[in-house]
């Protein structure tokens, strides 16, 4: 069992899926999302980003871990890391919308570089939606750069039709 030195953080298992689409769901997506400030509702419509296989699917790969925030009880907040060999990929970043800004998003970080360290990764790196200049700015003042990767974001038949051509960035951050 991996243990982190945040008692919020642990490892999400199958039991968790329902709940973290529920989260992604409201973090990105529909009226919910508005009350947060990591919302995609502007770029994308719908209100779904996932669905429980692509969690399932998360969980299970090897390589592949979701690290959940509970706050009594009560998950709110999580990421999904993906173990590329030395490198890690962060992906599903979500707060519960209502609690963005509490420092939950930036407990998680460190606890994805936490489990980074552990499992022999020097850096971890994502893909975020360009137009997205806040959140972009809220990386970097956590350490993480734009390392200049472009690639199209690709619409498809679960997370909603894009209101405008959107591109993702890559950032990084090593340690």
């Amino acid at each position: 069992m991996l243990f982190f030195s945040n008692p919020y953080i642990t490892l999400a298992n199958v039991a968790d899926v329902s709940a973290i689409k529920d989260l992604l769901n409201a973090a990105y997506r529909g009226e919910s999302s508005k009350q947060g400030w990591t919302t995609e509702a502007l770029l994308i419509s719908g209100d779904t980003r996932t669905n429980d296989e692509m969690i399932l699917t998360a969980i299970e790969q090897t390589g592949s871990v979701i690290l959940i925030y509970k706050k009594d009880e009560k998950l709110v907040g999580c990421v999904n890391l993906q173990q590329n060999s030395n490198k890690l990929y962060l992906g599903m970043f979500s707060v519960l919308p209502a609690l963005q800004g509490n420092g939950i998003g930036k407990q998680l970080l460190q606890g994805a570089e936490e489990y980074a360290t552990k499992v022999n990764c020097h850096s971890i790196y994502m893909s975020v939606i360009s137009l997205r200049t806040e959140l972009i700015a809220w990386y970097k003042r956590h350490g993480y750069r734009d390392t200049g990767e472009r690639k199209p974001f690709q619409e498809d038949e679960i997370t909603g039709k894009h209101l405008q051509p959107l591109e993702f960035m890559t950032m990084e951050k090593s340690f």
